[in-house]
């Protein structure tokens, strides 16, 4: 069993990373960059040289290419020493032509395009953009530089070497005055104990220079004990939760703020605040640019997330999806067993018309008829509510959910219990005078449950992705509803890193389901005997 779950778990990983490079090559190859503009808001009101830097600057941050501005090479420069602040911006003034840049300028540039040109970039000069009175127009500044396509290959190496993050004291440049890098153990955590003279016992691991402030703490949050020493990196959100981790962004709380009398540990101070101080990371002079967070921490460790109303996108998820799994076992196979009982009868041909009806209607069409009825007949909320304590607002979205699973059991468990009618040992009990209610309790049922139990795992798991076309259809905050929005944002980083969570789950239920067959079933062994 162990080198059976072991290979398919090889397996599984080779096939979730072919997925996600056919899903790249989607993206990055086959349909135009350039839709990814199509909504931006910043795109659309700039002009001139600024909105083709800026359109370079996008492509970069959305994976497609290595942009570097000239601006940047000079601030490296100086950073390194090599320039003093005052060189500095003599040689980053670009003249509205080549030929009028400054002798000091003209030097620099001609150090820029022939260090980048040597490594394969295209080093691209835009000329001021000017009015016919001579005055340059808004954003038509002269600019300079560098940008070279990230192979395919590339992209996706480096996304899945950097999947996972491992948080380190290291984090924090050096040189970065932050005082001695170190990890510190305390059994009372400074955001339960934030005056130090109370007592709350609950350890914590604090670290700085590590990305994370809190590497390790406690709350009253599932699942209780948290961890920031590795954490899971799906790629970067550019458009539905912008600079957002994929992970973060299906996992974080959503709805309003959730406001409380909080002490800020650092300094003391008192307010009504939703900051989750557990979530603290580092940004650098984020604390000497912010007259606010000079009030709230002594550090950098500034940018914190909130604690919210509503549950996370995988939680909304997981909890439809659940219950409508729950329902569709608890009613597809005892329908499904009374359908093979009474073969042929009324009864089964009723449920079969409604199996027939759930295959040929598309599934958008009977989500928005069970929709319609149930706002218009029984008064149900038709829309989801991200803040409300209605629990009406999930029958819906539940028996929309549910309705597939059940014909499909249905179908499953008659054919399965009608099959088994005929086998050879069903006609040995008969003849042993055993009754039909006998045979199909205590011998048909067990054997044809067997198949049905292998999708188990595979129901209970995919309740966590949602279903993409009922979250849309009643707005729920799902993960399902989240890959549409990236689709029609055109957010790379959300689409791909969304993609690798579904088929990582799909080998997770494969694996899982032949498990669980092998457990009911003593007869199927994953364990090869020498002949």
């Amino acid at each position: 069993m162990g080198k059976y779950i072991v290979k398919r778990l090889l397996h599984g990983a080779i096939s979730a990373i072919i997925v996600v490079l056919i899903v790249m090559v989607l993206i990055y190859s086959l349909l135009d960059r350039s839709t990814i503009l199509a909504g931006d808001p910043n795109y659309s009101k700039m002009q001139s040289n600024a909105r083709i830097s800026y359109e370079m600057s996008r492509y970069e941050a959305f994976g497609y290419v290595d942009y570097i501005p000239y601006a940047d090479y000079i601030n490296e420069l100086a950073r390194n020493g090599e320039l003093s602040d005052e060189d500095r911006s003599s040689v980053a003034l670009l003249g509205r032509t080549a030929e009028k840049d400054s002798e000091e300028a003209a030097a620099y540039v001609k150090k820029f395009t022939e260090k980048y040109q040597s490594q394969g970039y295209e080093v691209v000069r835009l000329k001021a953009d000017a009015k016919k009175n001579g005055q340059i127009k808004d954003g038509g500044q002269a600019a300079l530089y560098a940008v070279k396509d990230i192979p395919l290959f590339k992209r996706a190496i480096t996304y899945f070497t950097k999947m996972l993050f491992f948080d380190n004291i290291h984090y924090v440049p050096e040189g970065t005055d932050i005082g001695e890098r170190k990890l510190s153990f305390t059994w009372y955590d400074p955001v339960y104990n934030p005056t130090g003279t109370e007592k709350v016992f609950s350890p914590a691991i604090i670290g700085n220079g590590t990305l994370h402030k809190y590497l390790l703490y406690f709350d009253n949050e599932f699942p209780f004990i948290h961890q920031n020493f590795v954490t899971l990196n799906l790629g970067e959100s550019y458009t539905v939760n912008r600079n957002v981790d994929v992970f973060t962004t299906m996992t974080d709380s959503q709805g309003s703020y959730v406001l409380k009398n909080m002490i800020y540990p650092d300094t003391g101070l008192t307010e009504q605040s939703a900051d989750n101080l557990h979530t603290a990371t580092y940004s650098e002079g984020s604390r000497e640019i912010n007259a606010v967070s000079i009030e709230r921490y002594n550090d950098d460790y500034t940018k914190v997330g909130t604690f919210k109303f509503g549950m996370s996108k995988l939680g909304f998820s997981f909890v439809i999806g659940i219950i409508s799994t729950i329902l569709a076992y608890i009613l597809g196979l005892p329908i499904g067993l009374m359908m093979a009982q009474l073969k042929g009868g009324f009864f089964d041909k009723i449920c079969t018309v409604y199996i027939i009806f759930i295959i040929a209607v598309p599934s958008l069409a009977y989500i928005f008829l069970f929709k319609s009825i149930g706002g218009a007949v029984f008064k149900l909320p038709t829309l989801f509510e991200v803040d409300s304590t209605n629990w009406l607002m999930y029958v819906l979205p539940i028996i929309s959910l549910s309705l597939p699973s059940i014909a499909n059991l249905m179908k499953w468990m008659r054919r399965y219990m009608i099959d088994q009618q005929n086998s050879d040992y069903v006609k040995f009990a008969r003849s042993g005078g055993l009754s039909e209610n006998e045979i199909f309790t205590k011998h048909i049922w067990k054997n044809a449950v067997i198949p049905i139990v292998h999708g188990i795992p595979g129901s209970v798991i995919f309740a966590m992705t949602g279903a993409i076309i009922t979250e849309r259809v009643y707005s729920v905050p799902g993960a399902g509803n989240l890959l549409t929005q990236a689709i029609n944002k055109y957010d790379n980083g959300v689409i791909v890193g969304v993609t690798l969570f579904y088929a990582t789950l799909s080998v997770i239920s494969i694996i899982l389901g032949d498990v669980l067959m092998a457990t009911v079933d003593p007869r199927i062994s994953f364990t090869s005997k020498a002949r």
